[in-house]
């Protein structure tokens, strides 16, 4: 499959290679997502498992640039790498991911010296899964269902938070939450619509609910401390 350049995209289009159970995972996610996905692997047993769930499924040897050449890999919006047990093939699909001009290339590394290598050869996004699912799951046991929300940082988190009864009423003015607990309102859902800027003016409604960033032990505290007032 060659994708031209000239064609409008009305969908994200990415391409990922190594389909293990990170790299399908990916792809197949990104499909439920309403991207466009080109999936390949060197092995035709895992490209045949995947073809019906994503929108190309090939069976290639990227580690050659003619390969990502052929299938117009620079008309993607970005490639996902997912061949950490190969370090080799790792880079040099880099390698010629970049230099065919991709934008955005994440690659799949096992550890810190792999992450430096391939930073250097010019990856934009290395990534760890292994590592981050066990911090996850760490965390979630740790701290409860606040980590079900989206991770900033180790200590940063985007929450939903549902209005309960006792702010019912009140704006965020009153209820002045980053003095309370340090945290930033960035968004107000009303059923399908999210609102990202909303009146800090405007009385929240049960119902509705606020998108908010902050420290997870804060975030935590006031979770808790909502709980107790309901």
């Amino acid at each position: 499959m060659k994708k031209k350049s000239s064609e409008k995209k009305s969908k994200r289009e990415y391409v990922v290679i190594g389909l293990g159970r990170f790299g399908s995972s990916v792809a197949r996610q990104l499909e439920l997502n309403g991207c466009e996905v080109l999936a390949i692997d060197s092995d035709p047993t895992l490209v045949q498992k995947i073809a019906g769930e994503v929108t190309y499924a090939l069976t290639g040897d990227v580690t050659k640039e003619e390969t990502l050449a052929e299938i117009g890999i620079r008309n993607f919006d970005g490639a996902v790498i997912a061949m950490a047990s190969s370090l080799e093939a790792s880079v040099l699909t880099t390698i010629w991911a970049k230099e065919q001009g991709v934008p955005m290339v994440m690659v799949k590394a096992y550890n810190p010296l792999q992450e430096k290598i391939l930073k250097r050869i010019g990856a934009d996004v290395v990534v760890f899964p292994e590592k981050e699912m066990g911090e996850h799951i760490a965390n979630t046991l740790a701290y409860g269902e606040i980590f079900n929300s989206i991770e900033v940082t180790d200590e940063y988190s985007i929450i939903d938070v549902d209005i309960p009864e006792a702010w019912a009423g009140k704006n965020l003015i009153k209820l002045d939450l980053r003095k309370r607990y340090g945290i930033n309102v960035i968004g107000l859902k009303k059923g399908e619509a999210l609102n990202m800027l909303p009146s800090a003016e405007q009385p929240l409604n049960s119902g509705e609910v606020l998108v908010v960033i902050g420290r997870n032990d804060m975030l935590k505290k006031m979770l808790n401390q909502q709980e107790q007032e309901g």
